[in-house]
């Protein structure tokens, strides 16, 4: 059988791969074939993710019965630590904070961050974690710039031999580029040109296509590049995409992707204009939040820690402990993971948010931090907990707050809707092929045309 294209999503615990035909109709509206899917183990313990790739296609070509060939190979990858990145900023809670959401929307993994001007312990800190990637930032266009030139030639003597990401002040981009000379750098928009302003987009795209170029370097991926021939994309990132075209189609909404090593939280909405004018400091309209200590399997330990007696009911941690499984079969090893998944959900979206404080002096009223998710009229569940496990639905729609006070957690009317075909991911990385096509597989997996139809 030959298809248009075969998609892979190497993660932390299990690679999935999806194969599907792109077609026309006599309205020249594209719509895509019911897709074939195989999954097998994760091998980036074995120093080669092919082998566990060519392992899921083996496992379509088995429940098709024949050999299986594609025109095109696309993929998104979380295995070998995901996207790494370090952010050093000038102030914690503006252009820190911004250039921190620019790196998580792209589908990164922050690992340290600093504010002002850099030490030589936070180099030595860069060298333990080994990143895949630096960013510097800092002052608003045509303001305060000593603070990255300073971080920059820190950074730049070491000789990293790591891509950096220059998304600061616009009057440092010459010195920055004397600086970085004969290195990887890429330098764009200020992530924080303005008090109060955020514009994340463009870092977003390069970190993208920085991790790209990069991805063959991680440990256990440089063989990645002998079976994929399209784009590579954090598997975050790509999720984050889909998000960002069911945004314009259905509009504000948020995404849950509770995998085996962490929990993902993506949402894309303005928020209510009250909240809006509560809020301290400005949030992105796309966010994301990764709980790398909340997973399903390759993290489960922390998760039940995190369990008390109104989770587990008849069952006990030391159960549950028993019962953890990469790829859970037996109905006691899938009760185990469905319990852990509502707690990672839970506890994940209240990481997301924000909160709302009273105000103590001066005049009345309230002050909000974070994001506000009040808005959201879709919760999506994706990842392979909450579209393979029962009850993903029920777990979703259990975070609305069904009173009618002041919040920032979905409300009594939000709806729960499953990526069935779990292909939010594949989708997001088919986006930068064929948007129409990833639009016709979101449609078709998450049953969207009725409401599109109403909204319409």
């Amino acid at each position: 059988m030959e298809v248009d294209y075969l998609v892979a999503e190497i993660g932390s615990t299990t690679t999935l791969v999806t194969a599907f035909n792109v077609h026309r109709d006599k309205n020249d509206k594209i719509f895509v074939d019911t897709p074939f899917q195989g999954k097998a183990c994760t091998t980036v313990l074995d120093g080669d993710v092919n082998i566990g790739l060519k392992n899921a296609i083996k496992d379509i070509e088995n429940k098709i019965n024949e050999s299986l060939l594609w025109r095109k190979m696309l993929a998104t990858s979380s295995a070998a630590g995901g996207l790494k990145i370090t952010v050093h900023g000038l102030m914690e809670q503006m252009t820190v904070k911004a250039a921190k959401e620019a790196a998580l929307g792209a589908g990164g993994i922050i690992k340290m961050v600093t504010a002002g001007k850099m030490r030589k312990s936070d180099i030595k800190r860069i060298y333990d974690i080994d990143p895949n990637m630096i960013m510097i930032a800092g002052g608003t266009d045509y303001g305060e710039r000593e603070t990255a030139i300073f971080n920059a030639e820190l950074i730049s003597a070491e000789k990293f031999n790591k891509p950096i990401v220059y998304c600061g002040n616009i009057e440092n981009r010459e010195e920055i580029k004397e600086i970085f000379e004969g290195q990887e750098l890429y330098i764009i928009d200020n992530v924080y040109p303005r008090v109060d302003e955020l514009n994340v987009e463009p870092a977003r795209k390069i970190i993208q296509d920085a991790f790209e170029k990069n991805i063959i370097k991680a440990p256990g991926m440089n063989k990645i590049k002998q079976l994929v021939d399209g784009s590579i994309m954090p598997t975050p990132g790509a999720v984050m995409e889909s998000s960002k075209i069911l945004y314009d189609k259905i509009g504000d909404l948020v995404v849950l992707d509770v995998g085996g090593a962490t929990t993902d939280v993506h949402s894309v909405t303005e928020g209510s204009k009250v909240i809006l004018d509560m809020l301290v400091n400005p949030e992105p309209k796309a966010k994301r939040t990764v709980e790398g200590d909340l997973g399903i399997f390759v993290n489960s330990k922390n998760v039940i820690e995190l369990l008390d007696i109104r989770d587990l009911g008849e069952l006990n941690k030391e159960y549950i402990a028993d019962h953890i499984k990469a790829i859970p079969i037996e109905e006691e090893d899938i009760k185990a993971s469905c319990l852990l998944t509502k707690k990672a959900v839970d506890v994940a979206v209240n990481r997301h948010i924000g909160t709302i404080k009273r105000k103590y002096s001066g005049e009345s009223g309230f002050i909000a931090y974070g994001k506000d998710l009040s808005q959201v009229k879709y919760i999506i569940g994706t990842g392979g907990a909450l579209t393979r496990l029962p009850n993903g639905a029920r777990t979703l729609l259990e975070i609305r707050y069904l009173k009618d006070d002041i919040t920032m957690l979905p409300r009594r009317g939000a709806k729960a809707l499953i990526d069935k075909d779990y292909i939010m991911a594949c989708a997001g990385v088919l986006s930068k092929e064929d948007k129409e096509a990833a639009e016709a597989l979101l449609r078709q997996s998450l049953n969207l045309d009725s409401i599109i139809k109403e909204l319409e």
